[in-house]
């Protein structure tokens, strides 16, 4: 009897979290295009933290990349180790292939179609950010 009440409570609460989940919107998982439509990285998890890997890449990008000796730039993590950082917002390292360098760097789901993506110095004093907006599926990726 108790098992069949704690497998009932466990249905009744997974179905409150998945129809949280939804009302919520899509999270940060998915495809993402740079503002000049020339990288695309797919978010996911990485073991315990969130992470972002280049699905596409212009040929621009691509012989930009090559030019600073940087490895090809297409499965190159540029989000590396972000964890939880309040509510819709993360922070980790974001790599930069034509610097050869990774700087701290905090990312914020602004709404279910725009990531705001900062990479900071000096201990975070001076930071630049973007936008980025979310690929539709089927889309422009799907294509290529």
């Amino acid at each position: 009897m108790v098992s069949r009440i704690t497998t009932a409570v466990a249905a009744v609460l997974a179905a409150f979290a998945a129809q949280a989940a939804s009302a919520q919107g899509p999270g940060v998982e998915g495809v993402w295009s740079n503002p000049k439509g020339s990288v695309e990285v797919r978010t996911g998890t990485c073991g315990d933290k969130l992470c972002g890997v280049v699905v596409y890449a212009s040929q621009k990008a691509q012989a930009d990349a090559r030019k600073a000796g940087a490895q090809p730039l297409i499965g190159t993590t540029l989000l590396r180790d972000y964890k939880a950082d309040g509510t819709a917002r993360w922070s980790g390292q974001v790599f930069v292939p034509d610097r050869q360098a990774s700087y701290y760097s905090t990312i914020q789901l602004v709404d279910a179609q725009t990531l705001k993506v900062s990479g900071c110095i000096l201990g975070g004093l001076i930071c630049k950010s973007q936008m980025w907006h979310r690929v539709p599926s089927g889309g422009a990726l799907a294509a290529r």
